[in-house]
């Protein structure tokens, strides 16, 4: 199994962290290494997100989890599960109104060496989501307040 993970904490409310995570036609308008989403965020919707590390290589997955203000996860892949991708968006609500955003990416199965080998390192790509996110709550919260 390989993993990826970024968290970064978030000076604003789930609900305004929530809100921007889940617009992913968004995404591209800030910093968060994605160019495009196509697709909507619904329970058992498709995405194919197209990010700027990897453009040539669509990444097609399907909304498997949807817990407003606390968790997305999305799952891809190769057919029967041969390889799975398994991306989860966690959002944790903290006692001082902030919130602390985890990314996360588990490949898994018995053709996962398949992914690993044309998945580049996600680590830096995921903390540059997280500081793009992190950027566009907090200043919609400063605006707000």
């Amino acid at each position: 199994m390989r993993s990826y993970e970024a968290v970064t904490r978030i000076d604003a409310g789930p609900d305004e962290v929530w809100r921007h995570l889940v617009d992913v036609g968004s995404w591209r308008d800030w910093d968060s290494g994605v160019d495009r989403v196509e697709g909507r965020v619904a329970l058992g919707e498709r995405l194919t997100l197209y990010a700027t590390m990897i453009r040539s290589r669509p990444f097609g997955v399907t909304v498997t989890e949807l817990r407003p203000r606390e968790a997305m996860r999305w799952r891809g892949g190769l057919p029967l599960g041969l390889a799975v991708i398994e991306r989860t968006y966690g959002l944790d609500a903290q006692d001082d109104g902030t919130t602390v955003l985890t990314v996360r990416e588990d490949q898994t199965g018995p053709l996962a060496w398949v992914t690993e080998r044309a998945t580049p390192d996600l680590n830096p790509s995921f903390r540059q989501f997280c500081a793009g996110l992190k950027a566009r709550a907090e200043a919609a919260t400063r605006a707000s307040g």
